[in-house]
């Protein structure tokens, strides 16, 4: 049921760089310093100084902003002119010196894939199952990272048939007007909310067990939901399976924090083969 077709990136396509763009209203120095603590935690490194940083799809541009105050040279790039536009002015407000291009660009465009060269991190959090194209995106992906380079990535873990859910539900956001993606949007805050306040429920009770600390990365929750609900085109990948399709490339997991089977994603930071 989810098309791989390179068609669904122009048709049935959420508006990604819009919900971005409003996300920028809830940006703040607090919410910066979270992007930079989650980069840390998952590179293991204090710094980038003297590293290029690649952000593959940047949307807000909040994780290039994270890198570029880490000490990177930053190139970032979105399919959506919209995300674009929201990059550029995130580093208006944050950034206007220092090294960091913001461009418009394609992952399964592979001329200009070519044109980009190698960096030491390639950052793809949570874009490359929206690409209408999946493993052929995480393929050009891995052909930019540098040796002995990172790819950071974080794709939606695969529940089996309430996947297959989430994409109907995805798929029907796109296709409705204005006041059917609102009520989507509303009952999905709604169902999150509950399992939230059900789950702190069971476990101040001592019925089911602690939850792991959640790392914060400077998201707000309501944009997240939209995104959630609305993210269209939808694919999906078990942790074994990205393992596997990088492990035959040469790449070295050094770094993995599942969602535990739950929806979400999957983060993943993986080290290219030496030359």
């Amino acid at each position: 049921m989810m098309s791989n077709s390179i068609e669904a990136i122009n048709n049935d396509r959420f508006s990604f760089g819009d919900n971005w763009l409003s996300f920028l209203k809830t940006v703040d120095d607090k919410c910066i310093e979270r992007a930079m603590g989650s980069l840390i935690a998952a590179l293991g490194v204090e710094t980038l100084r003297g590293r290029t940083f690649l952000d593959l799809g940047c949307g807000s541009g909040l994780f290039s902003l994270a890198a570029h105050r880490l000490g990177a040279k930053v190139r970032s790039f979105d399919y959506d002119p919209a995300s674009v536009a929201a990059c550029v002015e995130l580093r208006r407000r944050y950034a206007q010196d220092g090294d960091w291009t913001v461009e418009q660009g394609s992952i399964l465009d592979e001329t200009y894939v070519r044109s980009l060269g190698v960096y030491d991190v390639v950052y793809a959090w949570g874009v490359l199952h929206h690409t209408g194209a999946m493993w052929r995106a995480l393929e050009a992906a891995t052909s930019l990272v540098a040796p002995k380079g990172s790819l950071y990535t974080a794709i939606y873990n695969d529940q089996g048939p309430v996947s297959r859910l989430w994409w109907l539900v995805k798929r029907r956001y796109v296709r409705s007007g204005a006041l059917t993606r609102w009520m989507l949007v509303l009952a999905g805050g709604t169902y999150f909310s509950f399992r939230t306040a059900a789950g702190a429920l069971l476990r101040a009770a001592d019925l089911c067990p602690p939850r792991d600390h959640i790392r914060q990365r400077g998201m707000s929750a309501w944009h997240d939901v939209v995104d959630w609900i609305g993210g269209f085109p939808f694919e999906v990948a078990a942790p074994e399976k990205v393992f596997e399709f990088l492990r035959e490339r040469g790449f070295e997991l050094r770094y993995l924090r599942t969602c535990k089977g739950r929806h979400g994603c999957n983060e993943y930071v993986f080290v290219s083969p030496r030359p």
